[in-house]
């Protein structure tokens, strides 16, 4: 019976009513040992049975923590021949992960928890609309278990599946499941604890039973515990002035205390299942008889409650009980009874446990066992279990007795965690191999981890250096990869804001005097046009870059790019004016994401596309792309990605002139003049934001902040030169904007990019005397003629009728306004359209505002937008989850919230729909 849970029982309970009507949760339980969390997620578990809902359970296990997906297939292991029923790409990372089948290609980890999450939503779908998950000791799970099932977690919605895990708060490993919510549990009140003592202690006098109560903090493992330990003498009827220490130490001294009074053999018993961890009778009886002791031993033990055979397998009563029979054990007793389970431990299919209980049982530079630890980590690569290839092979180097063989596991150990997404071990791991290595691609892959690291913390004067420096060391043997790595070093300066670290870079550069190999793409020149574009001279730097963008191949590769490579050459569209091809290029490699369910690249990818969109005018696709992006971005822990994505989101409102979800992404109060790169977008928000509105004085602070920023050098900054200069103009400070007018025309120049150059017309057209400036609207407008940015057309359209209804033409005006104000309004660039509407008022002409005659589509979220363009084409909701890393029943969902706003009953009838900017997209490129 649960004592003073009332309100966690009702939450619960609720929960469970909510899966049956198809709402999914997730909810996280913490405490301290002993807290109550197993028997809740048991009370969960008995109350879903009752109501016919199918539960699945999983406990982790200490011992198994280090062995890739073992959580994961306690969980899963009575449903894997639903397995082929999930998306094939799925199905084969899933299969490989549970080591059901051998797969060529490694796994991606999201992939996995996407398998995790289709499966799971499968199983509601069949058991009566809902679904069970509990996860108990989750903070033993093995990290790969981990990662699926949080990745799956995160993405529930409307499958009807509820996931429950424990976790213990302190003296335990840390389960971080930021974003998911929890329910922190606390110690019972005096009432409760006093009805739980009247059940397990009503034996002892009152006085006793008033010193328990206050000596366990409420804690109900404790209450139930200290009356026995009192009982069998281990804790004397007097005040037990144990209130300083933690109920998990408290607790850990009691069982300890009962275990040392057992017989030798019960003790020995009971530290090899405790080092056994998962209740394997015949390898615990196995490694027993070794040691002198027998199953017949265990008798002493079940009646204190402590260990008992239970459906033929050891179980210990509790964790703590467990941790107490390891923990109080003897040294010299835990490595014999390692050495004891891995001799027990039959060869075929044990080879993983077999080799950490001989790790645990080796306390000096051992061969043999290092080298079956690399094997152990061969299997677990083969799975995607990255986390623990880094674990085995971070302990096969500390038992490798040779030097070499040393850091070779360590740089092992270094790339595999790097693939986890622990990019701090994997920087630490990677500095304490390098210096003993000599071979150029394990120098090359550690010094990508380190640099990643030191990338994300915002080192980014550290994180080129680190390139350089191996870039050099290895250029000898590896030049195609030290042409990369100065590449990468030079973006990485780019990206700091400082025009130091640039020039230092460049200046390194060129002291290295490295070789571009014939057949390799140009990176060390583009490298340099880089620095020159960031030095204010476009003619130098631009040529170098273009070269580089153009040896770029998505179906036919000359040059062997990496879809790493590719992903990182295609980013450098923007400073060419290469927009629609820059489209084309982040289209084809979402596409590749996608179908290898690649979802570490993903976001930079969706940030890519993005952001060509809003550039061509595709504002309305290009939110759903980007609230993807974060979406992924958020679940795959790339925080850099979510600033990146997050700040793109503000520019979006500021086109839509949603001005408190604009100043909400780009962060209130912000300081623009110390903006850096990855904000660089969210500030420039603020910039565009003020313009729409008509604040230009307010406007033309903003864009001199960010100018004089760390960001200051950046493409985002360089994009909005125009709109710097229709701020000054307009505020009589068009003398402080020439030379920047005359460098974006430099510029634009040297792209070729009829847009740029039209846009180039317009500044001209701003900063011109009056009798000057219609000639060159006029240059602008013949310029902007499919040019792909309708946008910017209209700007230039508005700007124009303006000038010629200031000029007395007031009928002249009413033709490029009412352009203007048409596009705006199909954009939905609200702001904007109003100046227009207003304008062609003050011509003499009036225009009622759109109320409500939207495209249908305009009315979505950016979520149903994706799934109903997808289901409009013929894809299932399978096909449709799979491609957008969503359940089919959350897909189903989504459709069911569009309809009525899509005033459609049928799937059928979605084919009618016009999704405006996807046909754009489908059109020749004219740029």
């Amino acid at each position: 019976m649960l004592y003073g849970r009332d309100e966690e029982t009702t939450r619960l309970d609720e929960i469970l009513s909510h899966a049956r009507q198809g709402t999914s949760a997730t909810l996280v339980l913490r405490g301290e040992a002993g807290i109550g969390k197993s028997e809740l997620l048991r009370h969960t578990a008995e109350t879903a049975a009752a109501q016919r809902t199918r539960v699945l359970r999983a406990t982790g296990v200490e011992a198994e923590s280090e062995l890739p997906f073992a959580g994961l297939h306690l969980l899963l292991h009575r449903v894997t021949d639903r397995i082929d029923d999930l998306p094939e790409p799925q199905a084969t990372a899933l299969r490989a992960a549970l080591g059901l089948a051998r797969s060529d290609a490694r796994p991606d980890r999201f992939l996995i928890g996407l398998a995790v999450l289709t499966l799971l939503a499968d199983l509601a779908d069949s058991d009566g609309g809902s679904l069970l998950c509990l996860v108990d000791d989750a903070h033993w799970l093995d990290q790969a278990s981990a990662d699926a099932l949080l990745f799956a977690a995160r993405r529930l919605a409307a499958e009807g599946v509820v996931m429950l895990f424990a976790a213990r708060d302190a003296h335990a490993p840390p389960f971080p499941a930021q974003g998911l919510p929890e329910l922190r549990l606390g110690g019972l009140d005096d009432g409760a604890a006093g009805e739980l003592l009247a059940e397990y202690a009503g034996d002892l006098p009152r006085y006793v039973r008033d010193q328990i109560r206050g000596e366990s903090g409420g804690n109900p493992l404790a209450l139930r515990e200290l009356p026995a330990a009192q009982r069998e003498g281990q804790i004397p009827a007097y005040g037990y002035h144990l209130g300083a220490l933690p109920s998990h130490s408290r607790l850990l001294q009691t069982f300890a205390d009962r275990i040392s009074a057992l017989p030798r053999a019960t003790r020995s018993l009971l530290v090899i299942a405790a080092a056994e961890g998962t209740g394997d009778l015949a390898v615990t009886a196995s490694a027993a008889s070794g040691l002198g002791a027998s199953v017949t031993d265990l008798e002493p033990a079940e009646r204190k409650e402590l260990l008992s055979l239970d459906g033929g397998r050891f179980t210990f009563r509790h964790p703590l009980i467990r941790a107490a029979a390891y923990q109080s054990a003897p040294v010299g007793d835990r490595i014999a009874a390692h050495r004891a389970l891995a001799d027990a431990l039959p060869c075929v299919g044990n080879i993983d446990r077999r080799a950490w209980h001989l790790a645990a049982a080796t306390t000096e530079p051992d061969e043999y066992v290092a080298a079956v630890l690399e094997r152990t980590a061969e299997h677990a690569r083969e799975r995607g279990g990255y986390a623990a290839v880094a674990a085995a092979c971070e302990r096969a180097a500390q038992l490798s007795p040779d030097g070499a063989d040393r850091a070779r596991r360590l740089a092992l150990a270094a790339s595999a965690a790097a693939d986890a997404g622990q990019n701090e071990r994997a920087a630490e791991l990677a500095l304490r191999a390098a210096p003993h290595l000599t071979d150029p691609a394990q120098l090359a892959r550690l010094a990508q981890a380190r640099a990643a690291v030191a990338r994300e913390q915002g080192r980014l004067d550290a994180s080129s250096s680190v390139l350089l420096d191996t870039a050099a060391e290895i250029a000898p043997h590896a030049p195609h990869t030290a042409a990369f790595m100065a590449y990468e070093a030079m973006t990485a300066a780019w990206l700091s804001g400082h025009r130091q670290s640039i020039e230092g870079t460049s200046a390194r550069l060129a002291a290295l005097d490295l070789k571009t190999p014939p057949d390799a793409p140009p990176y060390l020149p583009a490298a340099e046009g880089l620095a020159r574009l960031a030095a204010g001279d476009p003619g130098a730097g631009l040529p170098p870059l273009r070269a580089l963008f153009g040896s770029l191949r998505t179906e036919r590769d000359d040059h062997g790019h990496s879809l790493r490579e590719r992903i990182s050459v295609a980013s450098w569209f923007a400073p060419l004016g290469e927009l629609a091809t820059g489209n084309d290029l982040a289209a084809e490699l979402e596409h590749e994401c996608r179908e290898q369910g690649a979802l570490g690249p993903l976001p930079l990818v969706l940030l890519m596309r993005t952001r060509t969109r809003i550039f061509l005018g595709r504002h309305g696709c290009a939110l759903p792309g980007a609230a993807e992006g974060l979406r992924i971005a958020q679940d795959t822990g790339q925080p850099h990605y979510v600033e990146q994505l997050t700040a793109v989101l503000a520019y979006l409102a500021a086109l839509d002139g949603d001005e408190e979800r604009c100043r909400d992404l780009a962060g209130r109060g912000a300081d623009l003049r110390q903006v850096l790169p990855g904000q660089v977008w969210g500030a420039v928000a603020i910039g565009l934001l003020e313009l729409g509105h008509g604040r230009y004085e307010a406007a033309r602070r903003a864009y001199e902040d960010v100018a004089a920023s760390p960001s200051g050098h950046t493409v985002a900054v360089l994009y909005c030169v125009p709109d710097r200069v229709e701020a000054a103009a307009r505020t009589g400070k068009a003398d402080s904007v020439r030379e920047l007018a005359a460098g974006f025309a430099e510029w634009a120049g040297h792209t070729g990019a009829a847009w740029a150059c039209a846009l180039a017309a317009r500044c001209r057209a701003l900063l011109a005397p009056e009798a000057e400036a219609g000639a060159a609207y006029e240059e602008a407008l013949a310029l902007h003629t499919d040019d792909g940015r309708p946008f910017e057309r209209a700007r230039t359209e508005l700007l124009f009728g303006e000038w010629l209804r200031r000029a007395g033409r007031r009928s002249e005006a009413r033709t490029p306004l009412r352009s203007a104000l048409d596009t705006f309004e199909l954009l939905a660039a609200a702001p904007w359209a109003e100046r227009a509407r207003a304008e062609l008022r003050a011509t003499g002409e009036s225009r009622a505002r759109h109320t409500d005659d939207r495209d249908p589509v305009e009315r979505l979220t950016p979520q149903e937008r994706q799934v109903v363009r997808l289901a409009a084409t013929g894809m299932t909701n399978r096909d449709i989850g799979a491609r957008l890393f969503l359940s089919p029943r959350t897909v189903g969902y989504h459709l069911y919230n569009a309809y009525p706003k899509l005033g459609v009953a049928s799937r059928g009838e979605l084919t009618r729909l016009t999704f405006r900017e996807e046909q754009e997209e489908q059109e020749e490129p004219t740029a």
